[in-house]
């Protein structure tokens, strides 16, 4: 069984997932910077509530950001304790890429997002490329108003969006922001489970001492505007 934890953000979340059930157990939280005191605890209740204890985990996956600084920190201490102490497999996923990962089977390109404070975001875009579906560009720290002039064709947003993100993506583009509903745009550490589970299944680990969270101190070299719509 693999636990995966993900305090990217003042929106944190646990689960449990294995080859059999796939999806056992999923909780999310809003968290007013407390990840500190509040994840362990919280993982404790979880696997008590599902019948399990520390001893049937097989891996723990964690969330790398980009996110709070200090909420990352968090997550990936957790997750590495818990590795080492109990002999289990580490996997690392990129914050982004488990906001876009429920959205993959849809036409339209994806830009992640999840809030950075400041009326910043911290962004990607995602599509179908040469490669298959993948990330179309660095992920990036940008004002909303500096994301949306990247955009040139209608995509679909994904992920945190306060009000106040919502509305300037919709005044701002117009009919080319197709913004999920709150319920559906949400970051799922679920969704974290499961692409880390895939991981595991075929053969993958990272190394506990390597791995590191993803910081974005300044804002990343502008995506094209080709990326940023979905294109390579």
């Amino acid at each position: 069984m693999l636990l995966a934890l993900d305090t990217s953000t003042r929106l944190a979340g646990i689960a449990l997932y294995d080859g059999e059930s796939g999806l056992i157990a999923e909780h999310h939280w809003h968290s007013e910077n407390q990840h500190t005191v509040e994840l362990m605890p919280q993982v404790a209740q979880l696997l008590d509530q599902s019948g399990f204890t520390p001893r049937d985990l097989r891996a723990v996956a964690v969330a790398l950001g980009p996110g709070s600084f200090t909420g990352l920190r968090v997550a990936l201490a957790a997750a590495k304790g818990l590795a080492l102490a109990g002999g289990l497999a580490l996997l690392g996923i990129p914050t982004l890429d488990v906001v876009a990962y429920p959205h993959s089977r849809q036409p339209l390109p994806v830009i992640a997002l999840v809030q950075a404070g400041r009326g910043r975001v911290c962004w990607a875009p995602y599509g179908h490329g040469s490669a298959g579906w993948d990330v179309q560009a660095p992920y990036a720290l940008a004002t909303v108003i500096e994301l949306t002039q990247f955009i040139t064709r209608p995509v679909l947003f994904a992920g945190e969006m306060l009000l106040s993100t919502r509305a300037t993506l919709n005044e701002r583009l117009g009919d080319m922001a197709q913004c999920l509903p709150p319920a559906l745009a949400m970051r799922r550490s679920g969704c974290l489970a499961e692409m880390a589970w895939a991981r595991l299944v075929a053969g993958e680990a990272d190394d506990p001492a390597a791995l590191t969270p993803i910081y974005l101190h300044e804002p990343a070299p502008a995506a094209s505007s080709a990326a940023a719509s979905g294109g390579r």
